[in-house]
């Protein structure tokens, strides 16, 4: 049993709360209830951490626990004791927009330049001016980068529970403060740095770098009151008008992830090459993942399942889309099922037009200033046509047929309930063999994609 996430503000309450005596403890316990059974009764979570000591944990109706009162302990010494602050620390750390519901009526806010936000149906909305930087902003930036600068100074082995906890204080404040790119950047740090103490087989030693670097350089940048709305960044779920659209499915991705949620989203490409996306991603075990991939899509009343839209489409009047593409379900939204086009047709067919090389040097030669943006370039699908050669362990190396590069295939994502891993073995066992493929670039490794189908 999987315990639920917790709100970042109420991890660092409880460290904090601790005695000295008690923080040295605090690592120790973290690891020993880690592995304590945990039992679920009622929504609730109850861990035994020994005698008259039960943490139960009672999430609110997102499935997180963002109150203080939501986790108890029935120890003496509670709420500041061992058990509660070293369970809590033990979750997964919720996003901070898990309690965020979609506006009915969204006004645009500065966001990074993305895609998706370069689409907005708005073209008379300028998101790129320079804004001012608030002291309090400034003030939460500079907590922020010390905190970061802490984690870095002490490496991997040292930075436990209380830096992690003193960087989700600072990441709460941050977020208080409206600066949505540090905050989730920080969130990423401690996910990744846990990731990394647990020597989780998915971790990538690249991906905390990549993190850290993103916040320390974005938090010096705003403390010095940087006016880049870029730096600012943009509240996940500030949905917007989209319109009227018109997609197509392309695929689906489970989702299982370091932080507590598991489910499914669906890929849907415009006829205009535009990506889009319908995800049902909440808090759960990886059993949630296989659960979602069949579950209803709610996007206006439109009457499918995942399955289906990723093989159809869908004609959508009154959209909402968030800056990351993901489609609302408002009260407002319309939605009809359409027929679903092959991938020798319409969209997709025009990607495969451009060698994966092109699209590569495209998306990835950006400024080292700019992490997000390159982050944001190999978010998007990309497809190719390809010719099997040989496997290796995981990997898979084929030739674009197109241009003839090599490519090297890797698990879009290692985890060992996702079938990833064992699709590529099944495919190198196929040399010769012609295959359509549709994934994500790897921006840390040349001539490398992640397939997802």
């Amino acid at each position: 049993m999987t315990l639920p996430p917790v709100a970042p503000d109420v991890i660092a309450d409880a460290v904090e709360n601790l005695s000295p005596r008690l923080r040295k403890k605090l690592d120790a316990a973290i690891e020993q209830y880690a592995t304590t059974p945990v039992v679920s009764d009622a929504g609730a979570f109850a861990v035994n951490c020994g005698e008259d000591a039960v943490v139960t944990l009672a999430p609110g109706p997102a499935g997180a626990v963002t109150q203080a009162d939501q986790a108890t302990c029935t120890c003496l010494l509670a709420p500041r004791c061992l058990h509660r602050a070293a369970v809590l620390s033990a979750c997964p750390v919720a996003a901070s927009d898990i309690a965020a519901p979609e506006p009915e009526t969204a006004t645009p806010t500065p966001a990074p330049k993305t895609p998706e936000t370069l689409a907005d149906p708005n073209p008379t909305a300028d998101t790129h001016s320079p804004v001012p930087i608030t002291a309090s902003q400034i003030s939460a930036a500079l907590a922020l980068w010390s905190a970061a600068a802490a984690v870095l100074a002490a490496g991997i082995p040292a930075a436990g529970a209380v830096p992690q906890s003193e960087l989700l204080r600072a990441a709460h404040t941050a977020r208080l403060a409206g600066l949505h790119r540090a905050e989730t950047a920080a969130l990423r740090v401690v996910s990744s740095l846990r990731s990394a103490r647990a020597r989780h087989a998915e971790h990538r030693i690249a991906d905390l770098v990549a993190a850290l670097r993103e916040l320390l350089l974005t938090t010096v940048l705003l403390a010095a009151g940087d006016p880049d709305p870029s730096l600012i960044g943009a509240a996940r779920r500030a949905y917007q008008p989209g319109g009227s659209l018109r997609v197509y499915g392309v695929c689906r991705e489970p989702i299982i992830s370091a932080t507590g949620y598991a489910g499914v989203v669906t890929h849907l490409l415009a006829q205009d090459g535009r990506w889009y996306s319908a995800s049902d991603v909440k808090p759960g075990t990886p059993a949630r993942a296989r659960a979602a991939a069949n579950a209803p899509v709610t996007i206006g009343a439109a009457t499918l399942d995942h399955e289906q839209l990723a093989r159809g489409g869908l004609l959508i009047s009154g959209a909402t889309v968030s800056p990351d593409g993901r489609l609302g379900s408002g009260n407002s939204v319309r939605a009809t099922p359409l027929a679903g086009l092959p991938w020798s047709a319409g969209p997709i067919a025009a990607l495969l037009e451009h060698p994966l090389a092109h699209l590569a040097a495209q998306r990835l030669t950006v400024t080292p200033a700019d992490d997000e943006a390159r982050t944001d370039a190999t978010r998007e699908l990309v497809a190719c046509d390809v010719e099997i050669l040989a496997g290796q362990g995981d990997h898979l190396l084929v030739r674009e047929l197109t241009s003839g590069t090599p490519i090297r295939l890797i698990p879009a994502d290692a985890h060992p309930e996702l079938a990833h891993t064992a699709n590529l073995r099944q495919l190198a066992s196929r040399p010769g063999l012609r295959i359509r493929l549709v994934g994500r670039l790897d921006p840390d490794h040349a001539a490398t994609m992640r397939p997802l189908a």
